[in-house]
């Protein structure tokens, strides 16, 4: 079977997301021919990424939110002006994702929360089965529980979300814990996509913090706080642009580039973890059982850190206050029951893809596609 990825390049989490899919697909003998990312002017795709994914990589210009001057929150109104400044580039590539499906001859299209692929199935209407697959797609669900922010962010949120999914087949909603499936909007909970390499890391406690900031402008924060509590280590990941590795501020105070391998050997042997909220990196500390300190930048984080922390990954900040996360590192306690469902991620994703797989391999008779649903969905609750 013939898969091509269509990816959101923001952050770090959705890049990961698609190297574990890969891996997964690769061990079940199926093929990804090719991995769309979609990028911005003030962003880069990881060299991590473009490393380790081993299938030619195809980035086009997809909307993107922009940092108010200081680089942490999202600037709202700045970033809708500027991508409706952009809106002819986005049209091209609208183009461009259709041509790349057909000429990729990919039989599933796997959407990583990217925007472009939703309105390129309204407006195109590839023949190729399209499977979405995000954390974004829980806000979706109805036993969601969002936290206390504006009505009309969430409302816009959930739009957004539903946007990126037209045409979809299905939506597989990656999520700290077990909920039901909603048939109705195709919509099926499914556990983290955690890559072979966090699962076998051996954690142990060290005397160090880990971070990783999506915007830099966070660092000035961190700055103050070290020259405040200079015994404490700390080791910070960033994205920022033009800058060395490592930017080593003291023996005890470094900024990394992005580097997968690095992220995980210290996320392993830090005694806590701070972050700007992205799903992913929380899900890795929750799986080592490292307490995790949450500063949203946007309300898609807001919602990622209110349902993290309701699954007792840690606390919510409005600003990296890392005395709380030393603080919270003497009592917090790992969460046996997220690592069992982290587990059973292989079996449960690829059965969802399965699925789909049949169903474009089968004959196009309603009575097949009538049965192969539904033998999936009985195996549900068939013991593993």
């Amino acid at each position: 079977m013939r898969v091509l990825f269509i990816i959101q390049g923001e952050g770090r989490g959705h890049l990961t997301q698609a190297l574990s899919l890969r891996q997964k697909l690769a061990d079940e003998g199926h093929q990804v021919v090719g991995v769309l990312v979609g990028k911005s002017p003030a962003r880069q795709i990881p060299a991590f990424f473009s490393e380790k994914i081993h299938v030619p990589i195809y980035p086009f210009e997809s909307p993107n939110f922009l940092p108010t001057a200081k680089n942490k929150q999202v600037n709202l109104v700045k970033s809708v002006a500027y991508n409706l400044f952009r809106m002819h580039k986005y049209l091209f590539s609208i183009r461009y994702i259709n041509r790349m499906i057909k000429e990729t001859e990919a039989d599933v299209v796997v959407n990583f929360y990217e925007l472009l692929t939703g309105l390129t199935y309204l407006l195109c209407r590839p023949k190729a089965i399209m499977v979405c697959i995000a954390h974004q797609y829980l806000f979706l669900h109805p036993d969601f529980v969002f936290p206390d922010e504006n009505r009309f962010s969430l409302a816009s949120l959930k739009f957004f979300t539903r946007l990126t999914a037209i045409g979809a087949t299905k939506k597989l909603a990656l999520s700290f814990r077990q909920m039901r499936e909603v048939p109705a909007d195709r919509l099926i909970v499914v556990p983290p996509l955690l890559r072979k390499e966090v699962l076998g890391v051996q954690p142990t406690e060290g005397n160090y913090l880990h971070g990783y900031l999506l915007n830099s402008g966070f660092s000035e924060e961190i700055r103050a706080w070290h020259k405040a509590h200079p015994d404490v280590a700390l080791h910070i990941f960033w994205d920022k642009k033009d800058v060395e590795p490592e930017l080593k501020v003291d023996e005890r105070l470094s900024f990394h580039q992005l580097d997968d391998k690095l992220f995980i050997r210290y996320m392993a042997g830090a005694k806590a973890y701070a972050t700007t909220a992205g799903f992913e990196s929380v899900c890795e500390a929750m799986y080592l059982g490292k307490p995790v300190l949450m500063v949203p930048t946007h309300i898609e984080q807001a919602c990622n850190a209110f349902d993290a922390s309701h699954s007792g990954a840690g606390v919510v900040a409005h600003q990296f206050d890392l005395d709380a996360l030393l603080q919270l590192s003497k009592t917090h306690s790992a969460n046996p029951v997220f690592r069992h469902w982290v587990k059973q991620a292989d079996w449960l994703i690829l059965r969802e893809l399965r699925s789909d797989i049949l169903l474009e391999e089968m004959p196009i008779s309603l009575w097949h596609r009538l049965s192969v649903r539904w033998i999936y969905r009985l195996a549900k609750y068939l013991p593993i």
